[in-house]
């Protein structure tokens, strides 16, 4: 029987949620909503999105949905469930919540009134109880809490989705890979010249093993870089984790001094950037040896402290600066270049003083952003996909 799913993501990714379970499950009906998508699937089709899904933070199961006033209703919801299907005795749990203007004071004692309805069914029909493991529990659940209803959720990916085991070395303020995943998909890059008991460990290895099959050589050539060598060198190594060091090529260095890569003359262009922005990490390089100028004798500079990654912020030439060096250096390939910049600031272009062809809102966390298109043009004040990111 099919099992009612949601499909959490960062907000304004969930339309690019919803054509990417398209593409997985082309026969299921899919609808976006705020914060994710909703649809109906079998135990093989979590399982599979569990594995292929790039965009979703989580897979969660709904198992139950009601009104409720207090804590009391709660518990009379998580007691509907069967969870002698879900968990034994023996197992441990997690429950974690959401809430969305709720009117309840306690979020965590909304989700000790869920443990307990757990607990209380499995010692009446057992005499056992299971146990709370906040690291590593066998099954974890999720609450949501709107003004008036809420929903009960088994949280079938137990870790976020964007933890896929091969990132251990991480710098300031890293994307997560869901993040960075959904800026791919909002700009159509695809990476191409065209621009889950013994039954069920089974059907996952097949699946593993499909995916495995669909393995290629790159099509296209991938440029990773930095300004920090040691960023580069905690990128390269984790590529080594995931598998894929091979279709990348790192390179460290200032982005305003960067060369275009060389590339086919019928190839284009895609330059995906995340740049620092003061809630996240200042910039460094040229820009920040100029932004530290204090006005005195040629060549002095200033020396300042190092601040946090929440104090720091862009100077403020830095994006005319790579305005220009863009025009100078991406807009003579024959098939064009194509600049996405994800940037909190709406102000952007004009400071870029380039014409954006398209914006995208996409949330870095609880940032706001804008995912920009710059389409770069030879002799233009207009910003035109190998990727290099930066």
């Amino acid at each position: 029987m099919p099992l009612p799913l949601f499909l959490p993501c960062a907000a304004g990714v969930e339309a690019l949620l919803e054509a990417e379970v398209r593409s997985l499950l082309p026969q299921v009906r899919v609808d976006a909503r705020r914060g994710g998508v909703v649809l109906a699937g079998d135990p093989r089709e979590v399982m599979l999105l569990n594995l292929e899904s790039r965009l979703a933070q989580r897979v969660l199961i709904e198992v139950a949905e009601g009104g409720y006033r207090g804590e009391d209703d709660l518990y009379a919801l998580a007691r509907s469930v069967d969870w002698g299907d879900w968990i034994s005795p023996r197992q441990t749990l997690r429950v974690d919540t959401t809430a969305q203007k709720s009117p309840l004071k306690s979020l965590n004692f909304a989700a000790l009134r869920i443990k307990d309805a757990v607990c209380d069914q499995l010692r009446e029909a057992s005499g056992e109880r299971p146990s709370v493991d906040l690291a590593r529990p066998d099954l974890s659940l999720v609450l949501h809490l709107g003004p008036e209803r809420a929903q009960l959720y088994v949280d079938s990916s137990g870790e976020s989705l964007f933890k896929r085991g091969w990132r251990a070395d991480t710098g300031d303020a890293p994307l997560k890979e869901t993040l960075a995943a959904a800026m791919l998909a909002a700009a159509g890059w695809q990476g191409r010249a065209d621009a889950g008991g013994a039954e069920a460990r089974a059907e996952m290895q097949r699946l593993r093993s499909r995916a495995k099959e669909r393995v290629h050589a790159p099509a296209v050539p991938i440029i990773a870089s930095d300004l920090s060598f040691r960023m580069v060198d905690f990128a390269r190594r984790n590529a080594e984790r995931a598998g894929v060091a091979h279709a990348i090529e790192f390179h460290g260095g200032d982005a305003l001094e960067r060369p275009a890569p060389s590339l086919p003359p019928e190839l284009p262009g895609t330059l995906m950037l995340n740049p620092p922005y003061g809630e996240r990490i200042e910039v460094g390089g040229k820009a920040r040896s100029a932004a530290r100028d204090d006005g005195g004798p040629p060549g002095r500079v200033r020396r300042v402290p190092r601040d946090s990654a929440e104090d720091r912020s862009t100077p403020g030439d830095f994006f005319p600066r790579l305005a220009a060096h863009w025009k100078k250096a991406y807009t003579a390939h024959p098939a064009g270049w194509t600049a996405w910049i994800l940037s909190p600031d709406m102000r952007l272009p004009s400071a870029m003083r380039l014409k954006e062809s398209r914006r995208v809102p996409l949330w870095n966390g609880p940032i706001e952003c804008r995912l920009f298109r710059f389409d770069l043009v030879a002799g233009s004040a207009r910003g035109r996909g190998a990727a290099e990111a930066s």
